[in-house]
C-alpha cells in the first residue's frame, strides 16, 4: 500500500466513527459561498481539525468543515470551505480531500468560486459555468510519482468540465430565468489581486474570468474519473480601462448577494444526477 492510501485510510477510519454511508455527490464552496449548505439535510460535520492530514482554512468567510447529509435522495459531503495555494498548503495538501471523498463514493464533483470579470459582457453578481480553464498556478498536484490505483500518468483534459453537467446547468437556469454566462476560468497564485497589466494580458490569452483555485482539484477529480461542474460568480469587474480598488469585504458581500441563484442551479443539478 502506498503513503497516500495510507493516509487516505487513517482519514476514513476518523470519518467512518460518524458515518458508514457513500456519498455520490462532492461539493467544494468557494470564499463567500457557503449558503448551499442550508440546502442540505446534514447527517453530521467534522471540522477539518478533526481529520488526519486535511490542512485548515485560514481564509476570511471559509468556516473548515466537511458536511455530509441528504440534498433531495442523493447523499453529499461538502467541504464549507476551501484551500489555496496562497495559504502556504502544496498542490496535493489542497487537493487531498478530493482524493477522500473519491474513497468515500464521490463520482461527481460541484466546484464553485468567486472570481474577477474580465469579458466586457460580464457584471458583478453575474454567474459563469465553467467551460475549460488555463492552469497559472505554476504548480501541478499530479507532479511527482503517480499512483497507477488512482488514476493514469497523463489525464486527459479535453472535457475537463462536464458537457452533460453544464447543459443541465444552464437548461435549470434557463427554466428559473436566471443569467448565466460560459467561459474560461484562469486561476493565478495570488494572493494579491492583479495589476492592470496582468488583467489585459489575461484576457488577451482567452480568460473570461480570473480567480485563485478549482483548477487543482479540477484535475485531481478528473484524474480519479470524476465528472466535474465548476461555477463561478463575478465579484468585481476587472476591465484595465476603469479599474477600481477594491477590498475582500466587497468581493465577499458580491459572493454572498449573488449566491442564491448559484445554489439553486447547483440543488436542481444534483436532483437530476
Amino acid at each position: 500500500m502506498n503513503e497516500l492510501t495510507k493516509k487516505i485510510n487513517e482519514t476514513l477510519s476518523v470519518i467512518r466513527k460518524h458515518t458508514n454511508e457513500n456519498y455520490t455527490v462532492g461539493i467544494i464552496l468557494g470564499t463567500g459561498l457557503g449558503g448551499l449548505v442550508k440546502e442540505i439535510e446534514v447527517k453530521c460535520e467534522i471540522d477539518y481539525s478533526m481529520l488526519p492530514y486535511f490542512p485548515i482554512s485560514t481564509v476570511e468567510s471559509h468556516r473548515g468543515k466537511l458536511i455530509f447529509g441528504k440534498i433531495g435522495n442523493k447523499n453529499v459531503v461538502a467541504m464549507q470551505g476551501r484551500f489555496h495555494y496562497y495559504e502556504g498548503y502544496t498542490m496535493q495538501q489542497i487537493t487531498y480531500p478530493v482524493r477522500v471523498m473519491k474513497y468515500l463514493g464521490v463520482e461527481t464533483l460541484l466546484v464553485s468560486n468567486a472570481c474577477g470579470g474580465m469579458n466586457p459582457d460580464y457584471r458583478r453578481g453575474d454567474i459563469m459555468i465553467m467551460q475549460d480553464h488555463i492552469n497559472l498556478l505554476g504548480d501541478n498536484p499530479l507532479i511527482g510519482k503517480n499512483e497507477d490505483d488512482f488514476g493514469p500518468r497523463f489525464p486527459d483534459m479535453s472535457e475537463a468540465y462536464s458537457l452533460d453537467l453544464i447543459k443541465s446547468a444552464e437548461d435549470i437556469a434557463r427554466t428559473n430565468k436566471i443569467k448565466v454566462h460560459k467561459g474560461v476560468y484562469v486561476a493565478v497564485p495570488g494572493p494579491n489581486l492583479e495589476t492592470k497589466a496582468e488583467y489585459h494580458f489575461l484576457r488577451a490569452i482567452g480568460a473570461d474570468v480570473v480567480g485563485m483555485s478549482t483548477i487543482p482539484e479540477d484535475i485531481i477529480a478528473n484524474h480519479m474519473g470524476m465528472r466535474v461542474l465548476g461555477i463561478s460568480i463575478i465579484t468585481d469587474e476587472c476591465f484595465q480601462e476603469t479599474l477600481k480598488k477594491v477590498n475582500v469585504e466587497e468581493i465577499i458581500a458580491a459572493a454572498m448577494a449573488a449566491e442564491p441563484k448559484m445554489t439553486l442551479i447547483m440543488k436542481e443539478v444534483i436532483n437530476k444526477i
